[in-house]
């Protein structure tokens, strides 16, 4: 999958990954390889990324939207 964190100021992430946990407002979700297509509002709080080779890394965001389509993730948020 590959995902993109981006702000208005830059591009916070842009890589391939094997897992991203989000904070979604109905609560925490994953996302795997062929999840279902989906957009979702995200609350403040930290997104989790498993990279290739199992590297976690977490960024903290002030809420958002995240859209899952075709083994992409793309991130919009204000701050990350």
């Amino acid at each position: 999958m590959f995902l993109e964190i981006i702000t208005p100021s830059k591009k916070v992430f842009a890589g391939e990954v094997t897992l991203v946990q989000l904070p979604g407002t109905k609560g925490s979700f994953a996302v795997l390889k062929n999840h279902a297509p989906l957009i979702s509002t995200l609350e403040a709080g930290k997104i989790k990324v498993v990279e290739k080779g199992d590297q976690i890394s977490f960024f903290d965001i002030d809420g958002g939207v995240a859209e899952v389509k075709h083994n992409k993730i793309i991130v919009l948020t204000e701050s990350a």
